[in-house]
């Protein structure tokens, strides 16, 4: 019965917790401590990663601090959601072809520190788990599908487009998920509960994530056209 009220409790008071960045202290702590657990080792190879790129290539750093740029403005800007919840772009593709997946989760928790500091958007006992679902989850989502729509030959725009899209879909179902397995219900399913976080985001998601598509797309080709020296060296494979 409790935790059918507290998943009641959440869909009352939806603007506490109901967007990509969960809410300061929304999390019970023992799930707060795993997210953060889970997200380490991506975060490790991603700096190793990173550090490597940067040596290789020192005018990459301006197009890096662009990329963690891109995620902070894109994310900062919440929409209200007619379900009562927030929703807004995630800006993660961008980074995640141009310097890899794996790279993405220390401009990620960059940016979701700031924001946490700044903005109170998100919390520090929630990077753990905003960090899992935006930089390793939306990220690694991006690179996959990139990649998958460049070998059936589908256009650089297109590949780029859907990359983003499904990334920005993607992170939210994640996001879903984890307050689905913190507040489980008694009466419902896990799958039930995912679908009900779920519900609160999609009317507005959906539109926001092709015009994330879009946005990306454009910047994409911008970055492409300014940056091929960086871009030949970091990831050739996208020139």
């Amino acid at each position: 019965m409790k935790k059918y009220l507290s998943v009641l409790y959440l869909f009352l008071l939806p603007l506490k917790g109901f967007s990509m960045h969960i809410a300061e202290g929304f999390l019970p702590k023992e799930w707060a401590l795993l997210w953060v657990l889970v997200f380490v080792p991506f975060l490790i190879v991603g700096f190793r990663k990173l550090k490597k790129q940067l040596a290789e290539t020192p005018k990459a750093k301006m197009l890096f601090a662009v990329v963690a740029a891109f995620v902070f403005v894109l994310s900062s800007f919440k929409i209200p959601s007619v379900a009562g919840s927030s929703s807004h772009l995630t800006g993660i593709a961008l980074g995640a072809i141009l310097f890899g997946a794996s790279t993405m989760s220390v401009a990620g928790l960059i940016v979701l520190l700031f924001q946490a500091l700044l903005l109170a958007h998100g919390g520090i006992t929630t990077l753990g788990a905003n960090a899992f679902s935006m930089t390793v989850v939306g990220a690694f989502s991006a690179v996959w599908v990139y990649k998958l729509a460049s070998k059936l030959r589908l256009s650089q725009w297109l590949s780029v487009f859907l990359a983003a899209f499904v990334s920005d879909i993607l992170i939210y179902i994640a996001t879903s998920l984890q307050l689905a397995l913190a507040f489980q219900s008694e009466t419902n399913s896990l799958l039930e509960n995912t679908t009900k976080f779920m519900s609160v985001f999609a009317i507005t998601q959906v539109p926001l994530a092709i015009i994330e598509g879009v946005f990306t797309a454009f910047v994409f080709k911008l970055i492409l056209n300014y940056s091929k020296t960086e871009l030949g060296t970091i990831n050739p494979s996208i020139l």
